[in-house]
């Protein structure tokens, strides 16, 4: 699937949110579509990176890569990430049937 195939509340809540704190994050979030199956699966792939990445003791070397070895404020990143998180919360309280779809 494409990031144009998310509803309304997943492409806003991950990939605008991504691009209010950098391009190179929303990249990242936009690539992960392309493996994904619907809304759901791709709430599941995004809430297990962004969990990952946290979780992960070389989190500024993955930070480096994210951001192709930029200068990164690793708390505001931090944030960020965790703003996504609480997102993803929130679109999975939107059942799947009655979440809005971009009309192409």
């Amino acid at each position: 699937m494409d990031t144009d195939d998310l509803s309304k509340a997943t492409y806003n809540g991950i990939i605008l949110e991504c691009e209010k704190y950098n391009h190179d994050l929303t990249l990242q979030f936009g690539i992960l579509a392309s493996n994904c199956k619907d809304d759901d699966d791709y709430l599941n792939k995004a809430e297990a990176v962004i969990k990952d990445w946290l979780s992960d003791d070389d989190f500024e070397i993955i930070a480096d890569d994210i951001f192709f070895g930029a200068s990164v404020d690793l708390e505001a990143f931090k944030a960020t990430l965790e703003k996504l998180l609480t997102n993803i919360n929130q679109i999975r309280k939107i059942p799947m049937n009655e979440r809005e779809y971009e009309q192409w």
